[in-house]
């Protein structure tokens, strides 16, 4: 990389900025993809780090409170499991730091229970279908939602149970 004159380099980082924060105003993202953005758009890498650092001391770009966010969601709104959300932040260039902290808002007993209710929502959708093809079906959508074998198979064992003993009641 040329260096640059002092003018060139201010202009380039108002550029970077101004583009990071365009884009920051979107929604949130984290360091990774933002500095992906920056090389796309050809900022020269010395820039583009110095932007982010910046950016990064005063608290615009936060890794830990997007990754603290992002699994929140997931998991409340969409059901996904631990594994499913450690791999979407490690595909956002989410560090493995950040990454357990993110995840330590989600503990075993609050995943088990979140598998049984999408199990269950599952079992009441597919009641028209013969058993194994619900059972496959539960089965199925768990292990989409990034749920464990043993964790889809005792979500669906117990919404099983609930589902029989709700019909004889």
């Amino acid at each position: 990389m040329p260096w640059l004159t002092p003018d060139e380099h201010q202009q380039q980082v108002e550029a970077a900025r101004d583009l990071v924060l365009r884009r920051l105003d979107r929604s949130a993202a984290p360091r990774a993809v933002l500095a992906r953005l920056l090389a796309r758009k050809g900022t020269d890498p010395r820039v583009a780090e110095e932007v982010l650092d910046r950016l990064e001391t005063v608290g615009v770009v936060d890794d830990a409170a997007y990754a603290a966010t992002l699994a929140r969601t997931r998991f409340a709104e969409k059901g996904a499991a631990r594994r499913a959300i450690a791999q979407e932040l490690r595909l956002k260039g989410i560090g493995e730091r950040d990454l357990a902290a993110a995840l330590e808002q989600i503990d075993a007993h609050d995943e088990a229970d979140a598998a049984l209710e999408l199990a269950a929502k599952r079992l009441t959708l597919t009641r028209a279908l013969a058993p194994e093809v619900r059972r496959r079906r539960v089965l199925a959508h768990l292990a989409r939602k990034g749920y464990s074998t043993e964790v889809c198979a005792h979500a669906l064992e117990q919404a099983l149970a609930q589902e029989a003993a709700d019909a004889t009641a």
